[in-house]
């Protein structure tokens, strides 16, 4: 009962602020109902159509901050006033204030998914279903999975080393909630159990699921197949990536054409979704990122980009009539917040890389040149070819780094890379004449778990 009536208030106090403001058409926005003790499966199913829980600035975006998809300039630096964006961005080895309390969302946002995830499969078993209703309790079942899986990834992403298959068994993850018990205190599970538990959720959320979802920010079979991809990247195991990119596109491969766009200058890339969004969700948004001018992307990087490249103009924006400071502007968000859903164009780029590492430099580039093609004016754009299947894979990761320019993806492409010595860098930020540096596979490529959880739960801490 006690946890219903949490879910129950939780759920009222969103639905409160979501009536207060106008909800605009594009947003596909998912039906958001409250019930406090579920009977049915339209009341289990109540649960898990909560954007603002799922969907809306949840997903940790601390390794944004602390990558180099960005830099600050120093008065914007000294202006802020929270320590942990500054302890972040200089990879400081104190992360949080050990003396006041703060809320960390990078951690507690994606255990409230794992809560309500929980809720739901918990309480499912007892509830009886009639004729005609088994698709929609897989549907729930499904969803449930995929949200949990998800949710456990970004928190490894987060506050656990990056994966490395021999030590995987010995290194600490995260604790793996799979009750909804409050109570229940788990410690941390070493990293190979945690994979193990996100993979096991979306195979078997794989089949339960819909091929097209009713909301852009429900799951579906290719969000699954893509989320699979993804984490299967991450873990450097190329040939599994590559069957799961190829799974997904199989059954969803639209990708948008930006000659069809309109340029943005502080606004988002479109008024509405994304024909290849294929899951939409968005990271924390703190203020460093969340206001344009407080960052600006690196002018070298915004150099390799082609004037005939699209992308040049529909992610960037020169403010103030200063070229050394661009801003991105780009975003798959219509409203214009940290976009790291699931999209075609990450799979195709996945796809590539999984081909050219396998030695399939043909179809590696040809994939590639899909995906560029629709984003240079038309007309313009010439196949990128390569002299090797080396030669590939270093195009296909240049390209992989524009393309997914503040996706939430750079930390965890840095954390996977540079365990491959020809790969490998050493970040360097300079702030108010200071140099920071992080080197390659340094401790702290994993985020120190918040105080008050090391205390009450009585977790090891993370080394930095």
């Amino acid at each position: 009962m006690k946890k219903h009536i949490l879910l129950f208030a939780a759920c009222l106090t969103g639905l409160f602020f979501n009536s207060c403001k106008k909800q605009d058409a594009f947003l596909d926005t998912k039906p958001n109902q409250a019930l406090e003790i579920p009977t049915s499966l339209s009341d289990i199913e109540s649960l898990l159509q909560n954007n603002d829980v799922f969907n809306r600035a949840v997903d940790p975006e601390l390794g944004e901050i602390a990558s180099d998809d960005f830099d600050v300039q120093d008065g914007v630096f000294a202006n802020l006033d929270y320590p942990l964006l500054k302890n972040s961005y200089t990879w400081s080895k104190t992360l949080y204030d050990p003396i006041n309390y703060i809320y960390v969302h990078d951690w507690s946002d994606p255990y409230q998914m794992v809560y309500y995830a929980n809720t739901v499969l918990d309480d499912l078993p007892a509830i009886k279903i009639i004729a005609g209703q088994q698709s929609q309790y897989n549907q729930i079942k499904g969803a449930a999975l995929f949200y949990r899986s998800f949710a456990f990834y970004n928190l490894v992403q987060t506050f656990a080393l990056p994966y490395n298959s021999a030590t995987a068994g010995s290194t600490l993850g995260i604790p793996l909630r799979l009750t909804s018990d409050i109570n229940a205190r788990p410690p941390r599970s070493n990293e190979a159990d945690c994979y193990n538990q996100i993979l096991t959720d979306l195979k078997n959320a794989l089949p339960l699921l819909p091929v097209t979802p009713a909301y852009k920010t429900a799951p579906s079979q290719p969000a699954v197949n893509a989320l699979l991809a993804r984490i299967y990247l991450a873990m450097a195991d190329y040939p599994s990536a590559l069957q799961y990119a190829n799974a997904c596109l199989a059954q969803f491969n639209s990708l948008e054409d930006y000659n069809t766009l309109n340029s943005p200058t502080t606004s988002a890339i479109s008024n509405t979704y994304l024909t290849e969004d294929i899951y939409h969700t968005g990271l924390v948004s703190y203020t460093l990122l969340a206001t344009r001018r407080n960052s600006y992307i690196d002018s070298a990087l915004y150099l390799t980009y082609s004037n005939n490249d699209l992308r040049k103009t529909k992610f960037f924006t020169i403010l103030d009539g200063l070229p050394q400071y661009p801003r991105f502007v780009g975003s798959y968000d219509p409203k214009n917040s940290r976009y790291d859903g699931l999209a075609t164009d990450e799979i195709y780029l996945i796809k590539a890389e999984c081909l050219a590492r396998a030695g399939d430099m043909q179809n590696a580039m040809g994939t590639l040149n899909a995906l560029l093609v629709n984003r240079w004016k038309t007309g313009t754009f010439i196949p990128y070819t390569a002299t090797s299947a080396d030669d590939a894979l270093t195009q296909i990761l240049l390209e992989r780094r524009k393309e997914l320019l503040e996706r939430g993806l750079r930390w965890t492409d840095l954390r996977r890379l540079n365990q491959e010595s020809r790969f490998a860098i050493t970040l360097t930020k300079k702030v108010d004449g200071v140099t920071y540096t992080l080197p390659p596979n340094d401790p702290r490529y994993a985020f120190p778990i918040p105080y008050d959880e090391i205390t009450l739960d009585n977790l090891i801490q993370n080394a930095r």
